[in-house]
């Protein structure tokens, strides 16, 4: 077990050095796009509807209130098409006995995980620093938050990890299905502002849990007394457990079609 546990740790290492050569090794810049891409996107979208939205909902800077919901919603989305695709990914080295599923989707969770949140801390420190944006931070609840969204993104890219690689017609519906998440996860307007109806039906959507408390972190004024903590854990680990136990079960079948 011993052994195990050191060889697992130098098997992801390598696995993610792998993943930053191999797709960010070969272009002009190399790792450092990976963090400015997103940063710079978040940038122009701001731009944009700061031009219409002068006052936001919560607080008086568009710029921190949509990043308090674009950037937990980034990992996230990130965080579950990376799981998704780890076993595609790693294939070839699936092969040999020392590397396993597990630690393909591990190195690829430790990875994104650290990436975004470093995308993150820049994003925010630009906006408080440099934009003088007015903040109240609960670091506590801002962890949280984002722990919860990396929990989901990997129970959700757990299970669609098998449906992808045994249903490849899957990966088409995920996609089309999920198109509207960005707009009813609550980035653009906050879960309050909502009519009665819609708060009934968003509110089995567990981003706007993770994003009202990403706002709750930031914002003084804002409680989202809405937000439980214990659904979005339940989903999380509930797509996990069924995802790893399929993957378990038939990952050496799917590495063989």
């Amino acid at each position: 077990m011993r052994a195990r546990k050191y060889r697992m740790g130098r098997t992801i290492s390598a696995l993610m050095l792998r993943e930053m050569a191999t797709s960010y090794g070969r272009s002009p810049g190399g790792y450092v796009w990976e963090i400015l891409e997103p940063t710079l996107a978040l940038a122009i979208i701001t731009a944009l509807f700061s031009a219409f939205i002068t006052t936001p909902p919560i607080g008086d800077n568009f710029p921190l209130f949509f990043a308090t919901g674009f950037l937990p919603f980034m990992l996230f989305n990130d965080t579950a098409n990376r799981m998704a695709t780890a076993i595609n990914f790693s294939r070839p080295l699936l092969a040999y006995p020392s590397v396993t599923f597990l630690d393909a989707m591990l190195a690829r969770l430790i990875l994104h995980t650290l990436t975004n949140t470093l995308v993150s801390i820049i994003v925010f420190s630009f906006i408080i620093f440099v934009l003088g944006a007015t903040v109240r931070l609960d670091m506590a609840t801002i962890a949280l938050a984002y722990g919860l969204a990396v929990a989901l993104g990997f129970g959700i890219g757990s299970l669609n990890s098998y449906l992808m690689t045994s249903f490849p017609l899957w990966e088409r519906a995920w996609q089309i299905a999920t198109r509207p998440l960005f707009l009813i996860s609550g980035v653009f307007m906050t879960f309050d502002s909502l009519p009665e109806f819609g708060q009934e039906i968003l509110i089995w959507n567990p981003l706007v849990h993770i994003v009202g408390l990403t706002r709750a972190g930031f914002f003084a004024n804002y409680s989202a007394d809405y937000v439980s903590v214990t659904f979005v854990l339940l989903i999380a680990l509930t797509t996990a457990v069924f995802g790893l136990m399929l993957l378990y079960r038939h990952h050496r079948s799917l590495l063989e079609a």
